[in-house]
C-alpha cells in the first residue's frame, strides 16, 4: 500500500489550484500520478512526456511541475546526461551548482556541458509526500542502482528504434557493489574486443584489450580500486573465461559495471550521439517566465557562465520615445511605457518565452525555439495595433528584432541574463 502524506497533499494541491487557472482535469491527472504511479514513474518525471501521454499542453505541464516544486510536492533536478550512453553522470539540485565539464567513464568521453544538449531537468516526488526507494540509493538492488537510478531508458541508436540499454545489457558481463575494505570476485566469459569497467557514481573506469587466441583455462585479472581510480594488474587478456578480483581499499562503497565491448565498437574513434525522446533542457527552462518568477534565487555560478548551443532572443524598442516623453511629460509617458511592457509580457509568456529585462523603454525576451519568437513578434504587432485602435493618439510604434544562435547564460545584477555575439 502506498503511504502518502494526505494532509500535505491536500494543502499543497489547494495552493497549486489557486496559483493560476488550469485546464479541466489537469489537477486530477497530476494527483492520479502521485497516488497511483509506480515508484519509477515518480522518479525523474519528464514534464514533456507527462503532457504527451495525458493530452495536456506542454507549457501547462511545465508550469504545473514548477508550481508543484515551489510548493514542496516535488523536487527539481538538473541532470547531466551523457549523449552517447544516456547515463546520468551527475545530478544537481540548483542551477548554481552545475559543473561546466562532464566525463563519462562508460564512453571514455569528456566535454563541456551545454544547457540545451546535456542538461535534462526532471522532477521527483518529495520524500515528505511519498517515499521512494530511489530517495535512498544505498538500499537499492545492484540492478536497480545501475539500470534505473543511473540511466535514462529511452536512448535509442541513431535513426533506429533499438534502445541503447538493450544493446548494453547484451554486452554486460557483471554488476557488483564494492564494499570498502573488501575484495569482490566476478567471473565472466570474454569475446574479442575489450573489457571495460566503470563506477557509475564517480565515472572512474578502466579498459583492458581482449585479443589473441582463446584461453582454455580462466585468466585472472586483479583490479585495485582506491575510491578514485581503478588499476588493473594486466595490460591485456585473451578471449575466454576470466576471474576478476576487485579490491576496494577506499573508505566508501564503490560500484562496478563490466562490459565486453566488441571490436567494431572499440574501433570507433567518435561514438555517435543517441536519439532521445524530447525532454526539458536547462536552456528551455531558463526561457520560461514561470521559472524566472517562481525561482528568482536560481543563479549561474558567477565565476563562469553556462553555454547554450541555440537560444533565440527578441528585442523591442519604442520608436520616437524621446518625442513622446517631450509631448506627454515624464509621468504620462512612463505610464504608457509600463502599459506596453505589460502587454508584451503577457504575449511573450503565451508563446513559451520570458522577459529577461527591460532597458529604458526596450524589452529583451528569450525563447528556446525560433518559431516561438517569430510567432510572438507577429502577435505583438497585432496586440499593439489593437491597443492603438482602442486608445488613439499617442500611438505606440514598435521596432522588433529577432536573432538566433549560441550564447552564454550568466547572472548579472541578480538576474539570469545572456551574453555573447548572438545578444550583440
Amino acid at each position: 500500500m502506498t503511504n502518502i502524506a494526505e494532509r500535505l497533499l491536500e494543502t499543497k494541491m489547494t495552493e497549486i489550484e489557486q496559483a493560476r487557472s488550469w485546464s479541466p482535469r489537469v489537477i486530477s491527472k497530476f494527483e492520479t500520478l502521485i497516488r497511483s504511479g509506480d515508484d519509477l514513474s515518480l522518479y525523474r518525471v519528464n514534464p514533456l512526456a507527462f503532457a504527451r501521454d495525458r493530452a495536456i499542453a506542454e507549457a501547462e505541464s511545465i508550469d504545473l511541475f514548477l508550481h508543484a516544486t515551489r510548493s514542496g510536492l516535488f523536487e527539481m533536478s538538473w541532470d547531466v546526461v551523457c549523449p552517447q550512453s544516456g547515463m546520468v553522470l551527475d545530478s544537481f539540485g540548483a542551477l548554481r551548482t552545475l559543473k561546466t565539464h562532464y566525463v563519462c567513464g562508460l564512453c571514455d568521453v569528456s566535454g563541456e556541458t551545454d544547457l540545451d544538449d546535456f542538461i535534462d531537468v526532471t522532477f521527483t516526488v518529495s520524500p515528505q509526500l511519498r517515499r521512494l526507494p530511489f530517495h535512498d540509493p544505498e538500499s537499492l538492488s545492484v540492478e536497480d542502482f545501475h539500470w534505473k537510478l543511473r540511466f535514462l531508458n529511452d536512448g535509442r541508436l541513431p535513426g533506429q528504434q533499438v534502445r541503447f540499454l538493450d544493446v548494453l545489457h547484451g554486452l554486460v558481463r557483471g554488476l557488483a557493489f564494492l564494499p570498502p575494505g573488501s575484495t569482490t570476485t566476478l567471473r565472466a566469459d570474454l569475446g574479442p574486443g575489450a573489457l571495460s569497467g566503470v563506477n557509475v557514481q564517480t565515472q572512474a573506469a578502466f579498459m583492458v584489450p581482449v585479443t589473441g587466441a582463446p584461453a582454455a583455462t580462466p585468466s585472472r585479472l586483479q583490479v585495485r580500486y582506491d575510491g578514485r581510480r581503478f588499476s588493473p594488474s594486466l595490460s591485456g587478456l585473451p578471449p575466454g573465461p576470466v576471474i576478476i578480483e576487485v579490491e576496494n581499499s577506499g573508505t566508501t562503497r564503490g560500484s562496478l559495471l563490466l562490459i565486453n565491448w566488441p571490436p567494431e565498437i572499440v574501433a570507433l574513434t567518435v561514438k555517435p550521439a543517441l536519439d532521445f525522446e524530447p525532454y526539458m533542457s536547462g536552456g528551455m527552462l531558463l526561457a520560461r517566465q514561470t521559472f524566472r518568477r517562481l525561482f528568482r534565487s536560481e543563479r549561474v555560478d558567477e565565476r563562469e557562465g553556462l553555454g547554450i548551443r541555440q537560444v533565440t532572443l527578441l528585442f523591442t524598442d519604442l520608436k520616437g520615445s524621446t518625442a513622446m516623453y517631450e509631448r506627454l511629460g515624464d509621468l504620462n509617458a512612463y505610464a504608457l511605457v509600463r502599459e506596453h511592457f505589460a502587454l508584451l509580457g503577457v504575449t511573450v509568456q503565451q508563446h513559451s518565452g520570458a522577459i529577461v529585462k527591460t532597458i529604458g523603454d526596450a524589452v529583451m525576451a528569450v525563447f528556446s525555439r525560433p518559431t516561438d519568437a517569430v510567432s510572438a513578434a507577429l502577435d505583438i504587432l497585432g496586440v499593439i495595433e489593437r491597443y492603438n485602435g482602442e486608445h488613439g493618439d499617442p500611438s505606440i510604434i514598435l521596432k522588433i528584432g529577432v536573432h538566433c544562435g549560441p550564447s552564454i547564460a550568466v547572472t548579472l545584477n541578480d538576474n539570469l541574463d545572456y551574453f555573447g555575439q548572438t545578444v550583440n
